[in-house]
């Protein structure tokens, strides 16, 4: 079901296939999948995406899950994923034309405290 749920999102799904072909998505793809999938699957099953990246061992997916966990890391706003995809050669985004595409908050539904956190920081940020 939750794996699913993030097919909802072409980014993710995108993500999700390359993963599931073995495909290096590289360090800011690793990154985005974590922030975002971290909401929809376990931590078991998270790990065992990430080390489908064949540049990517148990240890290095372990250590970024726990690293995006500790730091409670929001997913990432389309603007963010665009600007990461530059720094590397795969496509994290496969439609980037489109101004719709990797906006996983239009796409996705994520638990409320991740809207009440973005909520807390503009708010901050404001004041």
């Amino acid at each position: 079901m939750a794996i699913a749920d993030l097919r909802k999102s072409d980014m993710m799904a995108h993500l999700l296939d390359a993963l599931d072909a073995g495909k290096d998505i590289g360090h800011y793809g690793r990154l985005v999948f974590a922030m975002v999938a971290r909401h929809f699957l376990s931590e078991k099953e998270l790990i065992e995406y990430l080390q489908k990246d064949r540049d990517f061992s148990a240890e290095d997916a372990r250590s970024l899950y726990q690293q995006v966990q500790g730091k409670d890391y929001n997913p990432p706003r389309r603007e963010r994923v665009l600007e990461w995809q530059q720094q590397q050669d795969f496509p994290i985004c496969p439609n980037p034309d489109d101004p719709d595409a990797c906006n996983v908050y239009k796409d996705l539904q994520f638990p409320e405290e991740v809207y009440e956190h973005i909520s807390e920081y503009h708010e901050q940020k404001e004041s």
